[in-house]
């Protein structure tokens, strides 16, 4: 409905155009307006496709767009995108080789090669396409991948100053603090990924994953009272059931059995995860 819009937008602004011309110009400028205008047109729909548009679909209009125009940069770059927003990052990958082979290619598509690489489970293909990134391209992008890759070689104090640099390239960094938090749990420092999460959560408090791994860093200190941030009911019971799941692996199980019951008491419908989980331990109380 918005493309035939615009569309109908278009065709009224070059008849307009076409009327205020003189007699002897010809359907040449006619046809050159109507091309100017359809070049806007498809810009916005691009746009739109990459944005509030459905993956799939996006993928399949990119598709055709560059099956007739190969070498157009921004059509190869919107189906690489769209590729990645579809969760078909190994043929995002082809895609964005297509795209830094072109004239034109930018630093910035370089990042998103190594994001797609990493998204595919290629990371050392990955390190190697964000070194040839300018050490003077410094974006959010950028300095979160180069994070996420010195992590999966356990490169800590690497990470951490790239996720550092991250956060400070950002207005929006919950998912970057999320993932750094993350890391420090892998570490073990569980006071430091507790400090991160609850970051995280000042930037979105609507976030579930930094609110889930915080209460894992809680539990991992044996903190078994969730934290004070928002949450509805649902969370509140969910939070609760990995709370008690986090005690009962720390050998309190006295403890996690409280939790568990308190999550189904919580729960607003039946919690069958919860149920099983607390069926289970005390069958085995019973049988030890």
């Amino acid at each position: 409905m918005r493309q035939s819009i615009l569309v109908t937008l278009c065709l009224g602004s070059a008849l307009a155009l076409s009327a205020c011309q003189k007699p002897n110009n010809g359907p040449e400028d006619v046809e050159r307006a109507l091309a100017d205008l359809n070049v806007v047109d498809e810009s916005n729909l691009n746009d739109i496709m990459l944005t509030i548009g459905d993956p799939n679909e996006a993928v399949t209009y990119f598709n055709r767009a560059v099956k007739t125009q190969p070498d157009r940069i921004d059509l190869q770059r919107g189906l690489a995108k769209s590729l990645v927003r579809a969760k078909q990052p190994t043929q995002a990958v082809t895609v964005w080789k297509k795209v830094v082979a072109l004239p034109g290619a930018t630093a910035e598509d370089r990042v998103g090669l190594a994001d797609a690489m990493i998204r595919a489970g290629d990371w050392g293909q990955a390190e190697i396409e964000l070194n040839k990134v300018p050490p003077t391209h410094e974006t959010y992008k950028r300095y979160r991948l180069e994070a996420m890759v010195a992590d999966s070689k356990k490169e800590w104090k690497k990470a951490d100053s790239f996720y550092e640099t991250a956060v400070g390239l950002s207005t929006k960094p919950s998912s970057v603090l999320n993932n750094w938090g993350y890391s420090k749990l892998t570490r073990a420092d569980y006071k430091g990924a507790e400090r991160l999460f609850s970051d995280a959560l000042t930037y979105d408090p609507n976030m579930f994953t930094a609110k889930n791994n915080l209460v894992l860093a809680r539990g991992a200190q044996r903190k078994y009272d969730l934290p004070i941030v928002k949450m509805t009911q649902v969370e509140r019971a969910q939070l609760l059931h990995t709370l008690a799941l986090s005690a009962i692996k720390q050998g309190d199980v006295t403890m996690g059995k409280g939790l568990l019951q308190e999550a189904i008491d919580t729960h607003p419908q039946h919690f069958e995860a919860a149920v099983r989980a607390l069926a289970a331990l005390e069958n085995n109380v019973a049988n030890g």
